[in-house]
């Protein structure tokens, strides 16, 4: 059994035109919703023996506000690939994993991480936060798989269940949608 948790970057900051995707920053509601998730998986008691994650800026800051609130660093491996990648994609980042670990924690975009839920829980009608993911995974969303697997590079599709599913807004309303408006 392998644990596989999903971190999608919280909501960036848009007010730059000329800004590349890449390097766009947090806005304030994305940094609280950052402390917010990271309180939440401080709170789960929850740790991993691997962090990957997308360099890009709003994936970097999500990380620092969020390991700031939950009250510890960890090496993270950067991996560019992971920057708007498919499922297939990371799914092949996940078969390359050295060293086998038990949990991982991958941070990243979607649509690729919404994406790979769809590809490793089977859609069969038994996963209540698959039918949540179908409607929106939202920024600053994170996402807790248990993959029936021995080994990395034996994932495959339909291999997962969904385990937990925490947005934002279920820790603070004023972190939702009808908030933001």
């Amino acid at each position: 059994m392998k644990t596989l948790a999903l971190f999608r970057h919280a909501k960036s900051d848009w007010s730059d035109a000329r800004a590349r995707d890449f390097d766009r920053p947090l806005n304030a509601r994305g940094q609280r919703g950052a402390v917010a998730m990271g309180e939440h998986v401080r709170d789960t008691g929850r740790m991993f023996e691997r962090v990957i994650a997308s360099p890009a800026v709003r994936v970097a800051e999500t990380i620092e506000y969020a390991s700031t609130a939950w009250g510890r660093s960890f090496p993270v491996e950067w991996d560019r690939r992971i920057y708007l990648a498919s499922s297939a994609t990371l799914i092949d980042l996940l078969r390359e994993l050295a060293g086998d670990p038990a949990s991982v924690l991958m941070i990243g975009h979607n649509p690729g991480l919404e994406d790979l839920i769809f590809d490793l829980v089977p859609d069969d009608g038994t996963s209540p936060l698959r039918d949540v993911v179908e409607a929106k995974f939202p920024t600053a969303t994170y996402a807790v798989m248990e993959l029936a697997i021995d080994r990395w590079d034996d994932i495959a599709n339909g291999c997962a269940r969904l385990v937990e599913l925490t947005r934002p807004r279920d820790l603070d309303p004023t972190l939702g949608p009808q908030a933001a408006q």
